[in-house]
């Protein structure tokens, strides 16, 4: 009987074994692309040394998703450390690098999404915490919840030990001067209304390149999962708590294993209206459509027809990676590993 019981035993732990491995796939192939921000940027006015200082934050970003990815780390892990990086670069408008309000302080946005679960977790309008995105994957993992904002949401993250700073911490001398230009075009329908259109279509153009800035990060791994994770400041000069695309799953955050991993940069307002995020995944998952057909026709057609602009990063379930913009430039990179045994991929890039 004895002998009996030790084979029945061996054959279930078998066959569980093999259940167990035949669930879980090995694909050899890894993706992260990354991006910060859209709109910003004016290519007359960026030195050599300039360029180099940005392509040298995305790059330190990168490395830190790459290290993840290349030992068989998960999806969800890559985009989070990496949009950390960019959290904590004053380069970008996200983090320490946050723009001001309209009343002179910072409101930061952050979003992540598990492609594998669905699972997603959002924070907004935040003032004191260091790293927005991981309190957004604190929400999605550790609440009921999928968004939570304000005074709520930080006495969530608090309680979930992530670390809280003083609101000084996001001071940067750029970005307060930066709300002292924002202000001063706030003239702009008085002109208007002057009849002084040339300057006040000048200052339209500067408002407009004002509304951008943003870090996302998605990411394959080698288990064929999806990840996407978006962190900003949001507008400069923005009024009564307002909140973008960045943080809304499904509009600048969206991560779906049966399609795409998508996070966004541009005019949330416009990015809102379209439900960009999703309604890329939907024309790829009912309509048929490429990842490269869906994002272009959105980002390149119907996003300016609307009034909008910017641009997204996306990486489909096949390791397709897309990056489509229409503003002047859009701050990017990638690095893929097609297959076992095969050569890393990578490119940092900043203008069309």
């Amino acid at each position: 009987m004895r002998t009996l019981l030790c084979i029945i035993m061996t054959v279930c732990s078998v066959t569980l074994f093999a259940q167990q491995t035949t669930t879980t796939s090995y694909t050899g192939k890894y993706v992260l692309v990354i991006h910060g921000g859209a709109g910003t940027l004016n290519k007359s006015q960026f030195t050599p040394a300039l360029e180099a200082k940005y392509k040298s934050g995305l790059d330190s970003a990168l490395q830190v998703g790459y290290a993840i990815l290349e030992k068989g780390g998960n999806a969800l892990d890559a985009v989070e450390a990496t949009v950390k990086v960019l959290e904590n670069n004053p380069l970008f408008n996200a983090g320490k690098g946050a723009v001001f309000t309209n009343e002179g302080i910072n409101e930061l946005d952050a979003a992540i999404m598990d492609g594998k679960t669905l699972a997603a977790g959002s924070i907004a309008g935040v003032r004191t915490i260091k790293n927005p995105i991981t309190a957004a994957r604190a929400v999605m993992e550790k609440s009921e919840h999928v968004l939570l904002s304000g005074r709520g949401a930080e006495a969530f993250a608090a309680a979930q030990g992530i670390e809280m700073v003083d609101p000084s911490y996001f001071y940067t001398p750029e970005r307060w001067k930066g709300l002292q230009r924002a202000k001063q075009r706030d003239s702009l329908d008085a002109l208007k209304k002057a009849g002084q259109t040339a300057y006040a279509v000048e200052l339209d153009e500067q408002r407009r390149k004002d509304k951008y800035g943003t870090v996302g990060a998605v990411a394959l791994d080698v288990h064929g999962n999806l990840a996407a994770a978006t962190s900003t400041g949001g507008m400069t000069n923005k009024k009564w708590g307002r909140i973008g695309d960045a943080p809304i799953i499904g509009s600048g955050t969206y991560a779906n294993n049966n399609t795409v991993a998508i996070s966004c940069t541009g005019w949330g307002e416009y990015f809102l209206r379209l439900v960009m995020a999703k309604s890329i995944s939907d024309r790829m998952e009912f309509g048929g459509q490429s990842l490269a057909l869906a994002s272009e026709t959105l980002v390149m057609k119907e996003l300016p027809a609307l009034g909008g602009d910017g641009g997204l990063i996306a990486v489909d379930k096949n390791g397709n990676i897309a990056l489509p913009f229409c503003t002047e430039g859009m701050y990017r990179g990638f690095i893929k590993k097609e297959k076992q045994g095969a050569a890393v991929v990578k490119d940092i890039l900043i203008f069309k």
